[in-house]
């Protein structure tokens, strides 16, 4: 096994676009050795091979709703790196493929289901099967991209059409982060969420107010925090949102 002295290691899923893109863009430019995690080869390895310039970029082929797929990307961390120290629990989807819009009552179990297997179940698999690095680390950071459509108690987290498949799996996803960061309180490790706001990508139509950038800012400045940081915690920008 080799080890990256001197360097921190860091891992972000569904990294290959968007805002998950942005977020490895930021680390790698802030000196951090990134690992994109993506499910597609081809967009994987043409993400590294643009973001090569902005630092240390490596794609590590993950499907994260794939048990197999993300020990083999443990493994291989493991083994050029030895450890995690960041990682960022960015892949998510907002419907399954080919569904539609639904109102609560039209809304089907199915859809649900598959959106939480996506965006929870899977963040439990990833973080779990990692788990083992980041105690390593003796700075774990660990940030779920979530949305202030998954807060119960946030003005204006729901402005609009509700999509209760997407909107209650970053409820459960805040919930998560807060039962991490309690289990994880006698650890050097943080658990925290980051909200990118309203950001412009295909996972909208590229209908949102804030560049991939600007979403990506509060999830790299929270897989960086000092050890005096918060814990448990959701944010937009440097604003804690009320679940």
């Amino acid at each position: 096994m080799t080890t990256i002295a001197g360097k921190r290691i860091a891992l972000v899923t569904g990294a290959n676009k968007g805002i998950g893109k942005e977020i490895v863009r930021g680390l790698a430019r802030d000196g951090l050795i990134v690992y994109l995690g993506a499910r597609d080869a081809v967009r994987g390895r043409a993400a590294e091979a643009e973001l090569r310039a902005d630092g240390d970029v490596r794609f590590v082929a993950l499907d994260v709703t794939d048990a197999a797929s993300v020990r083999a990307a443990a493994e291989a961390i493991e083994s050029a790196a030895g450890r995690l120290d960041v990682l960022v629990n960015n892949a998510g989807i907002s419907s399954a493929p080919g569904s539609r819009f639904r109102t609560p009552v039209e809304e089907s179990a199915e859809n649900i289901r598959a959106v939480y297997e996506t965006n929870v179940f899977a963040v439990v698999t990833v973080t779990n099967t990692f788990m083992p690095l980041l105690l390593r680390s003796d700075a774990g950071r660990i940030v779920n991209v979530t949305s202030k459509r998954g807060s119960i108690g946030e003005e204006g987290a729901w402005v609009g059409r509700p999509y209760m498949a997407y909107s209650t799996s970053k409820t459960a996803l805040n919930a998560l982060t807060a039962h991490y960061a309690r289990s994880l309180a006698e650890t050097s490790i943080k658990v925290n969420g980051a909200a990118p706001g309203h950001v412009a990508t295909d996972f909208n139509g590229f209908r949102g107010t804030r560049t991939p950038e600007e979403g990506a800012a509060v999830a790299i400045q929270l897989a960086q925090l000092d050890c005096d940081g918060p814990t448990g915690l959701v944010f937009e920008d440097d604003v804690r949102l009320r679940w």
